[in-house]
Formats: C-alpha cells, sequence, structure tokens
C-alpha cells in the first residue's frame, strides 16, 4: 500500500491496516504533504493498493513519536472509478 496525497506519493516507513483504515507511520518531511492536505485542503488523501485501493481517505489521528509520526487514516467514502 501506498499513501498518496494530492498528485504525490509518500513515502511511509510502515503502513498497517486497522478496522476502517490504515495506520501510516512517517518520517522527516514525508508528514508535510499530510498536514497541508489535512488543514489547508491542499490535495486529497488516498490508499493506493491493498484492500483500500484508490479509497478518498480522512485524517483521524496525529500522534507526534520522536523521529516518526503516526498517522490514523479512516475510509471516507468508496474508490474512485476507473473509466
Amino acid at each position: 500500500m501506498e499513501l498518496i496525497v494530492g498528485t504525490r506519493r509518500i513515502a511511509a516507513a510502515a503502513i498497517h491496516p486497522i478496522p476502517g483504515g490504515v495506520e501510516a507511520e512517517l518520517r522527516g518531511d514525508a508528514v508535510l504533504p499530510l498536514l497541508d492536505a489535512t488543514f489547508h485542503g491542499a490535495g486529497r488523501v488516498e490508499i493506493l493498493g491493498g484492500g483500500m485501493d484508490r479509497r478518498p481517505m480522512d485524517v483521524a489521528g496525529i500522534e507526534m513519536r520522536g523521529a516518526s509520526t503516526l498517522v490514523t487514516l479512516l475510509c471516507a467514502g468508496e474508490a474512485a472509478a476507473l473509466h
């Protein structure tokens, strides 16, 4: 699985499925596009791959942990249709 914010692929250190969404561990600057999308509406957050492929996600939690950030993302709708 990959985290997509707007048109950017975000390199997550780890992504783990949870009921209704995923938890992603981000390190360094990887968290910045996610924060921009969450607080400034600068892009849509989606998961690519796995059972949640192309599904929009809402940020449900952000937990800073020293050198990494744990982000909880919950599904916010159906997968985008491909034409």
